[in-house]
């Protein structure tokens, strides 16, 4: 039996017909973060047939990331998660145009990274300062983006939601997150958080396999849902 490279989408198709399956692939979505919830983002978008995206991300892969992160092997510690990640996607779809930018978003270069030819734009970065940085500039320049909050110490069976970010609760990270952005004259934002409650364990986040990738393939559902319910006067 011989393969193409490109991948077959006709399951897809099934449920969402030829149109829409052309509405996910004319997409470009940018993953900022591709650890544990990001690296599923943008596995996700990658299957439902997303074929331009940009990956950033400055971190390389350890082996304490082999629990949680799609990205960490044990053939792949040491090397560059975008880069890793990039390949994994490519093996999903070779006909995808990705661009792995090892490099860490702050303030100074958010401008540089981040335009308006990205049609979304998914914050999954740890850092509150850049997560603040890349949520202001994409605010300032009207770009899509989508916030994914705390996923790290929980456990159970997770259920994650989309809500603006002022009506979030029981999410320290949201928490912090809502003080800096009113400052920032920022009024509202789409975030991914958790209905359970994280679990006190000390200075060190603990995370299970499961938790971050459920706050990813939620977030990449939603993006998908987003763009097939796109009126066309918006495309």
């Amino acid at each position: 039996m011989s393969y193409n490279n490109i991948m077959d989408t006709s399951r897809n198709e099934i449920l969402i017909g030829k149109s829409g399956q052309e509405k996910i692939k004319s997409k470009n979505i940018a993953v900022v973060g591709v650890g544990g919830v990001g690296g599923y983002v943008a596995t996700i978008l990658a299957r439902s047939g997303v074929e331009k995206m940009t990956l950033i991300d400055f971190d390389k892969v350890t082996s304490s990331n082999i629990n949680r992160q799609v990205v960490a092997l044990l053939g792949t510690i040491g090397k560059s998660k975008v880069e890793v990640l990039k390949n994994q996607l490519l093996e999903i779809n070779d006909n995808m145009l990705i661009q792995a930018i090892d490099t860490k978003l702050n303030a100074e270069n958010v401008a540089s990274l981040i335009d308006e030819s990205f049609d979304y734009v998914i914050d999954a970065i740890d850092s509150v300062s850049d997560k603040v940085s890349l949520i202001c500039h994409c605010k300032k320049k009207n770009i899509k983006i989508i916030s994914a909050m705390g996923a790290g110490n929980r456990t159970g069976v997770p259920r994650f939601y989309l809500t603006d970010i002022y009506k979030t609760h029981d999410d320290g990270l949201a928490k912090v997150m809502r003080k800096r952005l009113r400052a920032e004259g920022i009024d509202s934002l789409e975030v991914v958080t958790s209905e359970d409650k994280a679990v006190s364990v000390g200075t060190t986040v603990g995370s299970i396999s499961y938790v971050p990738a459920m706050c990813g393939i939620t977030i990449g559902a939603i993006v998908i849902n987003k763009i097939l319910n796109e009126k066309m006067e918006d495309l």
